[in-house]
């Protein structure tokens, strides 16, 4: 039984608990509900204030700029994801640092499906589990998606399907991977976390890194980064699809190929997924998502006609693309989701009708040349460019017939978007940036933009 095994394995070790965030509070409390009084450290850089810990005598707090110092005092390290170690040598205490997803890794029977990606997992995550629980399985959705682990670690046993969504900070110190792992892509990002792009992009690399010869593989083949990677880990012996445009068959009993041919997914080139089919999720990134779906339907041997209807109804996630609505014959799209260049690339050319794009925000080091040569091309005429970013993107758009607007505030750039958008075409906000340092994160963002668009909205929605 999972939970069994798990206290059994932390009831006798010295815990600090790093990060007192919502992952932190969720390993302390199935500490303290499985494993009595038992001493747990708390490390965090601000000052933890909580009421629960106040009448907790068995407690020791650790805060303020010196929270890192004395990491090897500690049998067991349960790190949250934001804790960044850049700049530091760990080698003496790497072995010790764990998280909530590997140890469910470690200790549960249940079928996990991990999902990794620089973008795209969320979605590819819940699309997944829409498509198992509509078969009638009993699944479960955990991890990055926002639901700590242990939360839930009770209702775990190995009749679950879970599927665990898995950023690269929980990645980052991982040697355990899942049963089915599934690699999106990889671009720059979170270069604020790392030393280094190739140190994000060996972490992301963890979810395959330690698989057996039960476990599948499910990569995006047209990524050269995780091509270049895969080629430099030894002794992986796994089952793989390859998920690519390009349709190269590889002549191999432990591998498949999922690609595009006549308008139709397949698999080895069996066709399984119309993609002229009307649905909700709309761009290639969603269509490359979807085939990465129609891969573990495969192997988990699905009523593939029960997959293609969860696949055409399945409405996205908020700030992803979301259709905001039409206000004053324009209208509103909010994909604040999209933090990198490429992601918003994506979104405008699966729109096709962007008049009017707001973008910038926390500037991480991320190239944009790409994004820069985008939109210099014209097919959007006006650009609404917010620090810190967009400012630095502006002054490289050399393109006369592009309208450039820097403003400082969201109410700005909406206000701007009414008075300059072409009636009957888009608005799209999609920041190409993180939107730290300017919100608490990309929902509050989102949430914002729409309220100001309703609010902008004098005369009532179209």
């Amino acid at each position: 039984m999972t939970n069994q095994k798990l206290i059994n394995y932390l009831k006798d070790k010295k815990i600090l608990v790093l990060g007192f965030g919502e992952e932190g509070k969720s390993t302390y409390n199935y500490i303290r509900k499985n494993i009595g009084n038992k001493k747990i450290y708390i490390a965090d850089k601000n000052k933890i204030i909580d009421k629960v810990l106040e009448d907790d005598r068995n407690v020791e707090l650790i805060y303020g700029n010196n929270y890192l110092e004395g990491l090897d005092d500690y049998d067991i390290i349960m790190k949250s994801p934001g804790i960044s170690f850049a700049g530091m040598n760990i080698n003496s205490i790497k072995y010790k640092i764990k998280s909530e997803l590997e140890l469910l890794l470690e200790f549960t029977d249940a079928k996990i499906i991990g999902v990794t990606g620089t973008k795209g997992k969320s979605t590819t995550s819940s699309l997944l589990y829409k498509i198992i629980k509509d078969q009638g399985l009993n699944v479960m959705l955990l991890g990055n998606i926002g639901v700590p682990v242990f939360d839930y670690i009770d209702d775990i046993d190995e009749n679950k399907y879970i599927v665990l969504e898995m950023s690269s900070h929980q990645l980052e110190y991982m040697e355990k991977s899942p049963y089915i792992a599934i690699l999106l892509d990889i671009y720059e990002e979170h270069l604020d976390h790392y030393n280094s792009f190739n140190e994000y992009a060996s972490a992301k690399m963890n979810i395959v890194r330690y698989q057996t010869e039960k476990d599948y593989f499910i990569y995006n083949e047209d990524n050269n980064t995780i091509n270049d990677l895969l080629n430099k880990i030894e002794n992986i012996n796994n089952k793989r699809y390859g998920v690519s445009y390009s349709g190269d068959n590889i002549n191999n009993e432990n591998y498949k190929n999922v690609s595009i041919l006549d308008k139709y997914v397949t698999i080895n080139e069996g066709k399984v997924y119309n993609v002229n089919d009307k649905r909700k999720l709309i761009g290639q990134h969603n269509l490359n998502n979807i085939m990465f779906a129609l891969a573990v339907s495969d192997i988990l041997e699905l009523d593939i006609t029960k997959t293609i209807n969860s696949i055409n109804t399945f409405k996205g996630l908020p700030h992803r693309l979301e259709y905001v609505g039409k206000y004053k014959e324009i209208i509103f799209y909010n994909d604040t989701i999209a933090t990198i260049p490429e992601a918003t690339i994506s979104s405008v050319n699966a729109l096709k009708n962007v008049n009017t794009l707001i973008f910038g925000g926390m500037d991480r080091g991320i190239n944009y040349n790409n994004l820069i040569s985008f939109l210099n091309q014209g097919s959007i005429s006006n650009l609404i460019c917010m620090p810190d970013t967009g400012f630095k993107i502006a002054n490289k758009i050399t393109n006369a017939e592009i309208n450039l607007y820097k403003v400082n505030t969201l109410e700005e750039a909406v206000n701007i978007a009414f008075n300059v958008t072409e009636k009957n075409k888009a608005c799209l906000l999609s920041p190409a940036a993180s939107s730290y340092g300017f919100f608490k994160n990309f929902e509050e963002k989102g949430e914002k933009y729409k309220k100001l668009i309703k609010n902008n909205n004098i005369n009532g929605k179209d």
